[in-house]
């Protein structure tokens, strides 16, 4: 069985302290959903954050600092992506470097012949073969993705980041209310989440 889910590189949470966060994987990827605890979501936003370069305290001045900050950044960026997985030989498919959460629709042009940036270090190597792709990552992970199957497997990393994203809302208003609203429409905007999903 073939998964694939949105995914965070956790290292810039590393040393981080301006609110709680969860000990991040043995594997430092965070996969990000409905499901995750307040402190998973904490390191979430630690990531996001810190990979930015924002000043994260004092948390109560979040709200201004977003503004600030965005002015210059405009949108936000994450190391992160698609992470495919095959369940029964247990093959991965990490994103690589320099790979963002921010690129996942990138994943839809799969269907109509063409390659989504994936990344390198380690790098993938991404082969259409008719009716499916094949996926191969050093050193010697292979997943054979079948095309029909992915648009139900990208809805739902769709899925996922919605519940994501309302978990943030809720996160926000515990520990950074004033920044909440602002900053979930900022997740929302550079990460691609609430809009229909194009796979046609």
């Amino acid at each position: 069985m073939i998964v694939m889910d949105a995914v965070l590189e956790t290292y810039d949470a590393e040393g981080f302290t301006a609110w709680p966060i969860a000990e991040p994987p043995d594997d430092r990827i965070l996969a990000l959903s409905g499901g995750l605890t307040p402190a998973e979501v904490g390191t979430a936003m630690a990531v996001i954050v810190a990979y930015a370069g924002f000043p994260a305290e004092p948390v109560a001045d979040l709200h201004l600092t977003l503004d600030r900050h965005l002015v210059e950044a405009e949108c936000l960026i994450a190391p992160g992506g698609v992470r495919v997985t095959d369940t029964v030989t247990g093959a991965r498919i990490l994103p690589g470097c320099c790979c963002g959460l921010e690129s996942w629709r990138e994943w839809a042009d799969v269907l109509h012949g063409e390659s989504p940036w994936l990344g390198h270090g380690p790098d993938t190597d991404l082969e259409h073969t008719g009716e499916a792709v094949r996926l191969r990552q050093e050193p010697s992970h292979q997943v054979e993705l079948p095309l029909a199957d992915l648009p139900g497997l990208l809805s739902d990393v769709h899925a996922g980041l919605r519940g994501f994203l309302e978990l943030v809302g809720a996160w926000a208003g515990e520990t950074c209310p004033r920044a909440a609203g602002r900053l979930v429409a900022v997740l929302d905007e550079s990460f691609h989440v609430t809009g229909s999903l194009d796979l046609g």
